[in-house]
């Protein structure tokens, strides 16, 4: 008979422990104390060891004080705020859009160490409600603020039938080391249109976690791009399903590292009905001791006959040190489908910088330009200006070392 021998604890799952505990959550509690934070041996954390990487949990995050000036500002953008786990005050919203509130986390059910832990501690959801569609672009600005905390927090979205529109989440706060779980819930009825951004600008001490979670019906399409360029620590977990014939999927994503920093992408998409399809694209930009992870995994379900979708990531690597780490995975069950996946990586390219300096560019100048050049089709989609300029500004200022 085999011995079940108890799993040692670190500091973050003793501290996890008693948090959860105190706010009355004693089954995940449970199971941190049983299993711990996942390891190596977790397939889904495999390249993310939450055991070994998060070494401290700050306290829980109280209400924010005040809050610091927007780390991204879009013009002409209808903003809400999202402060310490808790939802503020906002303007009036524009026509066709309903802003309120909902306890907990919005967030389904599933067997996820960073979503169990969302639907502890996250006490309150925005919601937003799309009942036409919304020229304007909606920002969401979620932030820890003050010192050091633990701060969970919750967004669900519902575009209703036909109706487009554009929403970018921006997550900062102050220098502290906090720990972010953000969790966002997306639904798009028949022939809706969504482009639905994400990008971290925390700062290098924050470890920040999010899971998007999307549920794209009939005729939908859904576009979206997660930007990691801020957090020491960052992991979006991200969760397409596509539910009605004719769904389609946009998922992009892009990891901008630099010395210390480790960014980590992992999709789970399901195609669980007949005639969808998905491109999903990820880009990997790593310097210094920069270490990138991207992982994509594509379910056909057994009735999702003519399924088409196809998977790939690109990496850049600007230095020697720098570690950029891919895992593609298909999971077909139907036989009448269009699957694949790729994945390459290597550093710029010697001929094209050769031409470019002997055209008279500095050598920096070219650099920029070809890096700028190959995230040139995550961005080029992007319809609205002000916000395109303001993720190309992302880019830039990281690519100048800001």
């Amino acid at each position: 008979m085999a011995i079940a021998f108890p799993v040692r604890l670190g500091a973050a799952e003793n501290t996890l422990i008693e948090q959860l505990k105190s706010v009355g959550a004693d089954a995940t509690a449970e199971r941190i104390t049983v299993a711990g934070l996942p390891t190596r041996r977790v397939e889904a954390y495999h390249y993310t060891d939450l055991k070994l990487l998060l070494k401290a949990i700050p306290p829980l995050a109280q209400a924010a004080n005040e809050a610091s000036a927007p780390a991204l500002r879009i013009a002409g953008a209808y903003q809400l705020m999202i402060a310490n786990g808790m939802i503020q005050s906002h303007a009036t919203a524009p026509a066709g859009v309903i802003v309120g509130k909902a306890a907990g986390t919005a967030l389904s059910t599933r067997d996820d160490v960073l979503v169990h832990l969302n639907g502890a501690f996250a006490r309150q959801s925005l919601t937003l409600t799309l009942e036409n569609s919304v020229d304007t672009v909606i920002q969401i600005d979620r932030r820890i603020e003050g010192l050091a905390a633990h701060a969970a927090d919750s967004v669900k979205i519902f575009v209703a039938d036909g109706a487009s529109a554009t929403i970018i989440e921006t997550f900062s706060g102050s220098d502290a080391a906090h720990v972010g779980n953000h969790a966002t819930y997306v639904a798009l009825g028949k022939d809706a249109r969504l482009t639905h951004i994400t990008v971290d600008l925390s700062a290098r001490a924050v470890s920040h976690f999010a899971t998007n979670e999307y549920h794209v019906g009939e005729g939908a399409n859904l576009r979206t791009l997660v930007v990691h360029a801020g957090a020491g620590l960052a992991r979006t977990h991200v969760f397409p399903r596509y539910e009605g014939t004719g769904a389609h999927g946009d998922i992009t994503g892009l990891n901008l590292v630099s010395d210390g920093q480790h960014a980590d992408i992992t999709m789970d998409a399901l195609h669980a009905v007949p005639h969808t399809t998905s491109q999903p694209l990820f880009k990997s930009i790593a310097r210094g001791r920069g270490k990138s992870i991207v992982q994509g995994k594509l379910v056909v379900a057994r009735d999702a006959q003519k399924t088409d979708a196809k998977f790939m990531h690109q990496g850049l690597m600007l230095s020697d040190e720098a570690e950029i780490l891919s895992k593609p995975e298909l999971e077909i069950y139907a036989d009448d489908v269009v699957c694949g996946h790729g994945s390459t990586c290597g550093k710029l390219d010697e001929d094209s910088m050769f031409y470019l300096m002997s055209r008279g560019i500095p050598k920096e100048e070219a650099e920029t330009m070809m890096v700028r050049g190959f995230l040139d089709e995550l961005v080029d989609p992007i319809e609205d200006e002000a916000l395109a300029e303001a993720l190309h500004g992302v880019i830039d200022g990281w690519l100048l070392g800001k």
